[in-house]
């Protein structure tokens, strides 16, 4: 937005999604304000680039279609990133078919894509983490990316998953030890 603009809100933003007559102003106004952290969100999880832009792309046509099953009670943040992970599982379901039966199964993958897509100037620090992070099975890489990247509380990260607070912060707990270890195993 320009200066001269206001900020929307996110109930201002949804007030518009449910408008028939403003639906569109208020799709472009999300993807302005979540669309980048959605992306990253989104990236982490696939990993490929194009992976994650057709994700995004999926991702909001499912906020257009599902729009009036908002529910204010919850952060448009949670209810995005939800859309997401969902759209997420998806697409590592279809790469699955092509290489195993589960998604867990995809880590060898996608870590390769990690480092074959890596700045040739970035961090070997970074990349091993991110290697790391694609190792994880599914459900530890959403926890420990909506903790760690998207700064969300355990509740949060349970309307976003489903699963209780107790199992989260196992997972949460799991996925850091286990990039610990890989870091450390793979470190010169």
């Amino acid at each position: 937005m320009t200066e001269n603009q206001p900020v929307i809100s996110d109930d201002g933003i949804v007030d518009m999604l449910l408008d028939d007559q403003t639906v569109e102003q208020g799709v472009r106004l999300l993807m302005k304000k979540y669309g980048e952290k959605l992306y990253w969100f989104i990236r982490r999880m696939v990993v490929e680039h194009c992976d994650a832009e057709d994700t995004l792309q999926e991702t909001m046509i499912n906020v257009y279609k599902y729009r009036t099953t908002y529910n204010r009670d919850f952060a448009l943040s949670t209810w995005l990133l939800k859309i997401a992970q969902n759209e997420c599982i998806k697409t590592l379901r279809k790469k699955a078919n092509g290489y195993s039966t589960s998604v867990d199964d995809l880590g060898d993958s996608l870590k390769d894509s990690v480092r074959a897509d890596a700045d040739a100037d970035m961090d070997e620090a970074i990349i091993l983490m991110q290697e790391a992070i694609t190792m994880l099975p599914a459900k530890q890489k959403a926890v420990f990316n909506l903790r760690y990247y998207e700064e969300k509380s355990y509740e949060d990260i349970h309307n976003i998953l489903g699963d209780s607070v107790n199992t989260l912060k196992t997972n949460y707990h799991y996925a850091v030890n286990k990039i610990k270890q890989y870091i450390t195993d793979h470190s010169l």
